[in-house]
Protein backbone atom coordinates (compact mmCIF):
# COMPACT_ATOMS: atom_id res chain seq x y z
CA UNK A 1 0.00 0.00 0.00
CA UNK A 2 1.53 3.46 -0.98
CA UNK A 3 0.99 6.05 1.61
CA UNK A 4 0.26 9.33 1.05
CA UNK A 5 2.55 12.38 2.23
CA UNK A 6 -0.05 13.61 4.96
CA UNK A 7 0.41 9.83 6.12
CA UNK A 8 3.82 9.49 6.96
CA UNK A 9 5.01 9.35 10.15
CA UNK A 10 6.73 11.82 11.53
CA UNK A 11 10.17 9.96 12.07
CA UNK A 12 12.75 8.58 10.02
CA UNK A 13 11.81 4.88 11.13
CA UNK A 14 11.82 2.23 8.48
CA UNK A 15 9.61 -0.72 8.87
CA UNK A 16 12.33 -3.46 8.99
CA UNK A 17 12.08 -5.67 5.56
CA UNK A 18 11.33 -8.70 7.27
CA UNK A 19 8.09 -9.98 6.36
CA UNK A 20 8.00 -11.33 9.72
CA UNK A 21 5.14 -10.57 12.16
CA UNK A 22 6.37 -7.21 13.79
CA UNK A 23 6.10 -7.35 18.10
CA UNK A 24 4.79 -4.19 19.48
CA UNK A 25 5.48 -4.79 23.13
CA UNK A 26 2.45 -2.62 25.83
CA UNK A 27 4.16 -1.55 29.02
CA UNK A 28 1.18 -0.33 30.83
CA UNK A 29 1.11 -2.78 33.17
CA UNK A 30 4.81 -1.85 34.25
CA UNK A 31 2.88 1.98 35.37
CA UNK A 32 0.53 -0.09 37.15
CA UNK A 33 3.14 -1.69 39.43
CA UNK A 34 4.21 1.91 40.17
CA UNK A 35 1.30 3.53 40.82
CA UNK A 36 0.38 1.14 43.06
CA UNK A 37 2.41 2.91 45.33
CA UNK A 38 2.66 6.18 43.13
CA UNK A 39 6.65 6.17 43.23
CA UNK A 40 8.89 6.29 40.46
CA UNK A 41 10.09 2.47 40.32
CA UNK A 42 9.93 0.90 38.41
CA UNK A 43 10.93 2.92 35.68
CA UNK A 44 8.77 2.85 32.31
CA UNK A 45 12.00 4.24 30.13
CA UNK A 46 14.30 1.47 31.65
CA UNK A 47 11.68 -1.21 30.42
CA UNK A 48 11.09 0.11 27.56
CA UNK A 49 14.83 0.21 26.88
CA UNK A 50 15.16 -3.41 28.47
CA UNK A 51 11.80 -4.71 25.57
CA UNK A 52 13.56 -2.66 22.66
CA UNK A 53 17.17 -4.60 23.55
CA UNK A 54 15.03 -7.95 23.67
CA UNK A 55 13.81 -7.33 19.98
CA UNK A 56 10.17 -4.62 20.41
CA UNK A 57 9.84 -3.31 17.12
CA UNK A 58 7.30 -0.74 18.82
CA UNK A 59 6.44 0.45 22.47
CA UNK A 60 2.84 0.55 22.93
CA UNK A 61 1.22 2.92 25.86
CA UNK A 62 -2.28 3.67 26.91
CA UNK A 63 -2.96 6.87 28.13
CA UNK A 64 -6.24 6.46 29.66
CA UNK A 65 -8.44 9.15 30.96
CA UNK A 66 -8.40 8.07 34.30
CA UNK A 67 -4.35 7.76 33.94
CA UNK A 68 -4.75 4.49 35.99
CA UNK A 69 -1.29 3.05 34.93
CA UNK A 70 0.55 5.90 31.79
CA UNK A 71 0.54 9.41 32.93
CA UNK A 72 1.25 12.49 31.06
CA UNK A 73 4.72 12.57 31.30
CA UNK A 74 5.50 9.20 30.33
CA UNK A 75 4.14 9.26 26.79
CA UNK A 76 6.26 12.55 26.50
CA UNK A 77 9.56 11.37 27.82
CA UNK A 78 9.21 7.91 25.77
CA UNK A 79 8.74 9.79 22.78
CA UNK A 80 11.63 11.51 23.12
CA UNK A 81 14.15 8.85 24.26
CA UNK A 82 13.09 5.51 22.49
CA UNK A 83 14.59 4.49 19.14
CA UNK A 84 11.59 2.32 17.88
CA UNK A 85 8.17 3.98 17.32
CA UNK A 86 5.51 4.77 19.87
CA UNK A 87 2.13 3.79 19.36
CA UNK A 88 -0.32 5.58 21.74
CA UNK A 89 -3.28 3.55 22.89
CA UNK A 90 -6.13 6.32 23.06
CA UNK A 91 -10.01 7.14 23.74
CA UNK A 92 -12.25 9.72 21.33
CA UNK A 93 -11.58 12.05 23.56
CA UNK A 94 -11.03 15.43 23.23
CA UNK A 95 -8.50 16.06 26.17
CA UNK A 96 -6.64 12.31 25.03
CA UNK A 97 -6.38 13.78 21.48
CA UNK A 98 -5.25 17.27 22.32
CA UNK A 99 -2.13 15.39 24.20
CA UNK A 100 -1.89 13.54 20.66
CA UNK A 101 -1.26 15.62 18.44
CA UNK A 102 0.94 18.40 21.05
CA UNK A 103 3.02 14.57 21.26
CA UNK A 104 3.18 13.25 17.58
CA UNK A 105 3.74 9.82 18.08
CA UNK A 106 4.13 7.30 15.06
CA UNK A 107 1.11 5.92 15.67
CA UNK A 108 -2.15 6.58 17.05
CA UNK A 109 -4.57 3.40 17.94
CA UNK A 110 -8.01 4.08 18.84
CA UNK A 111 -9.41 2.19 21.37
CA UNK A 112 -12.63 2.08 23.24
CA UNK A 113 -13.11 3.21 26.68
CA UNK A 114 -14.88 3.06 30.26
CA UNK A 115 -13.91 4.09 33.37
CA UNK A 116 -15.31 0.78 34.79
CA UNK A 117 -13.19 -1.81 32.88
CA UNK A 118 -10.11 -3.76 34.06
CA UNK A 119 -8.94 -3.61 30.60
CA UNK A 120 -10.00 -2.96 26.91
CA UNK A 121 -13.76 -4.97 26.63
CA UNK A 122 -14.18 -5.55 22.72
CA UNK A 123 -13.40 -3.47 19.90
CA UNK A 124 -14.39 0.66 19.49
CA UNK A 125 -17.65 0.71 17.10
CA UNK A 126 -16.46 2.35 14.13
CA UNK A 127 -20.36 2.54 13.01
CA UNK A 128 -21.82 4.05 16.11
CA UNK A 129 -19.33 6.72 16.25
CA UNK A 130 -18.01 7.18 12.82
CA UNK A 131 -18.32 11.24 12.87
CA UNK A 132 -16.72 11.30 15.55
CA UNK A 133 -14.23 8.49 14.11
CA UNK A 134 -13.10 10.39 10.88
CA UNK A 135 -13.25 13.70 12.75
CA UNK A 136 -10.28 12.46 14.84
CA UNK A 137 -8.33 10.61 12.23
CA UNK A 138 -8.32 13.91 10.27
CA UNK A 139 -6.95 15.71 13.21
CA UNK A 140 -4.58 12.83 13.96
CA UNK A 141 -3.24 12.46 10.39
CA UNK A 142 -2.96 16.27 10.02
CA UNK A 143 -0.60 15.81 12.39
CA UNK A 144 1.78 13.63 10.46
CA UNK A 145 -0.10 10.23 12.50
CA UNK A 146 -0.37 7.11 11.45
CA UNK A 147 -3.80 5.94 12.41
CA UNK A 148 -4.92 2.65 13.03
CA UNK A 149 -8.54 1.41 14.65
CA UNK A 150 -8.69 -0.72 17.33
CA UNK A 151 -12.01 -3.44 16.58
CA UNK A 152 -13.58 -6.70 16.22
CA UNK A 153 -12.71 -8.97 13.45
CA UNK A 154 -15.96 -7.82 12.21
CA UNK A 155 -16.24 -7.07 8.30
CA UNK A 156 -19.14 -4.37 8.80
CA UNK A 157 -16.07 -2.70 11.13
CA UNK A 158 -13.49 -3.25 8.99
CA UNK A 159 -15.62 -1.28 5.99
CA UNK A 160 -16.23 1.60 8.08
CA UNK A 161 -12.94 1.82 9.11
CA UNK A 162 -11.97 1.93 5.51
CA UNK A 163 -14.29 4.49 4.92
CA UNK A 164 -13.23 6.36 8.14
CA UNK A 165 -9.90 7.51 6.28
CA UNK A 166 -7.79 5.23 8.90
CA UNK A 167 -4.40 3.01 7.46
CA UNK A 168 -4.69 0.64 10.04
CA UNK A 169 -6.64 -1.50 12.10
CA UNK A 170 -6.17 -3.82 15.08
CA UNK A 171 -8.24 -6.42 15.26
CA UNK A 172 -9.33 -7.02 18.91
CA UNK A 173 -8.42 -11.14 19.68
CA UNK A 174 -10.22 -11.23 22.85
CA UNK A 175 -12.34 -13.80 21.57
CA UNK A 176 -9.75 -15.96 20.40
CA UNK A 177 -7.34 -15.86 23.44
CA UNK A 178 -10.14 -16.76 25.64
CA UNK A 179 -11.76 -19.83 23.81
CA UNK A 180 -11.40 -23.04 25.16
CA UNK A 181 -8.67 -24.88 22.69
CA UNK A 182 -11.45 -26.79 21.82
CA UNK A 183 -13.52 -23.86 20.26
CA UNK A 184 -10.77 -21.54 19.14
CA UNK A 185 -10.80 -22.91 15.84
CA UNK A 186 -13.96 -20.99 14.64
CA UNK A 187 -12.52 -17.64 16.26
CA UNK A 188 -9.31 -18.22 14.25
CA UNK A 189 -11.29 -18.51 11.23
CA UNK A 190 -13.07 -15.30 12.06
CA UNK A 191 -9.65 -13.58 12.33
CA UNK A 192 -8.13 -15.06 9.26
CA UNK A 193 -11.17 -13.69 6.87
CA UNK A 194 -11.51 -10.85 8.50
CA UNK A 195 -7.58 -10.08 7.84
CA UNK A 196 -8.35 -11.12 4.47
CA UNK A 197 -11.28 -8.78 3.88
CA UNK A 198 -9.29 -5.78 5.59
CA UNK A 199 -6.08 -6.48 3.17
CA UNK A 200 -8.40 -6.33 0.19
CA UNK A 201 -9.75 -3.28 0.71
CA UNK A 202 -6.10 -1.56 1.82
CA UNK A 203 -5.59 -1.74 5.12
CA UNK A 204 -2.39 -2.53 7.17
CA UNK A 205 -3.58 -5.29 10.01
CA UNK A 206 -2.38 -5.31 13.44
CA UNK A 207 -3.78 -7.61 15.86
CA UNK A 208 -3.45 -7.58 20.18
CA UNK A 209 -5.23 -8.83 23.22
CA UNK A 210 -5.24 -11.89 25.09
CA UNK A 211 -2.18 -12.87 23.29
CA UNK A 212 -0.07 -15.03 25.31
CA UNK A 213 3.18 -17.33 24.86
CA UNK A 214 0.72 -20.19 24.36
CA UNK A 215 -1.46 -19.35 21.83
CA UNK A 216 0.25 -16.24 19.93
CA UNK A 217 1.48 -18.52 16.97
CA UNK A 218 -1.55 -19.31 14.85
CA UNK A 219 -2.36 -15.32 15.05
CA UNK A 220 1.22 -14.37 14.15
CA UNK A 221 1.64 -17.02 11.02
CA UNK A 222 -2.27 -15.28 9.62
CA UNK A 223 -0.95 -13.95 6.36
CA UNK A 224 -0.32 -10.65 5.97
CA UNK A 225 -0.52 -10.08 9.57
CA UNK A 226 1.77 -7.19 10.36
CA UNK A 227 2.22 -6.48 14.01
CA UNK A 228 0.97 -8.20 17.13
CA UNK A 229 0.70 -5.85 20.25
CA UNK A 230 0.98 -7.77 23.45
CA UNK A 231 1.43 -6.44 27.24
CA UNK A 232 0.30 -8.02 30.47
CA UNK A 233 1.18 -11.49 29.37
CA UNK A 234 5.36 -10.53 28.52
CA UNK A 235 4.98 -7.81 31.93
CA UNK A 236 4.09 -11.00 33.85
CA UNK A 237 7.01 -13.09 32.57
CA UNK A 238 9.31 -10.27 32.82
CA UNK A 239 8.54 -10.27 36.66
CA UNK A 240 10.33 -13.67 36.60
CA UNK A 241 12.91 -13.38 33.93
CA UNK A 242 13.18 -9.66 33.57
CA UNK A 243 12.15 -7.98 30.74
CA UNK A 244 14.65 -7.97 27.93
CA UNK A 245 14.24 -12.34 28.02
CA UNK A 246 10.87 -12.05 28.49
CA UNK A 247 10.69 -10.00 25.15
CA UNK A 248 13.45 -12.34 23.08
CA UNK A 249 11.19 -15.39 24.15
CA UNK A 250 7.83 -13.79 22.20
CA UNK A 251 9.69 -12.92 19.46
CA UNK A 252 11.32 -16.13 18.57
CA UNK A 253 7.30 -17.30 18.69
CA UNK A 254 7.21 -14.88 16.07
CA UNK A 255 9.79 -15.93 14.10
CA UNK A 256 8.54 -19.83 13.90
Amino acid sequence: MNLSSRDLPPTNYQRPTSTKCLLGVNIDHVATVREARKDIWPDILEAAQLAIQGGADGITVHLREDRRHIQDADVFRLKKHISVPLNLEMALSNEIIRIAVKLRPHMATIVPEKRQEITTEGGLDVIKYFKKTVQTVKKLQKARILVSLFIDPDLKQIKASKESGATYVEFHTGTYAHHSPATCHSSLTTLKKASNYAQSLGLIVNAGHGLTYDNVRPVARIKGMNELNIGHNIVARALMVGMKKAVREMKLLLKH
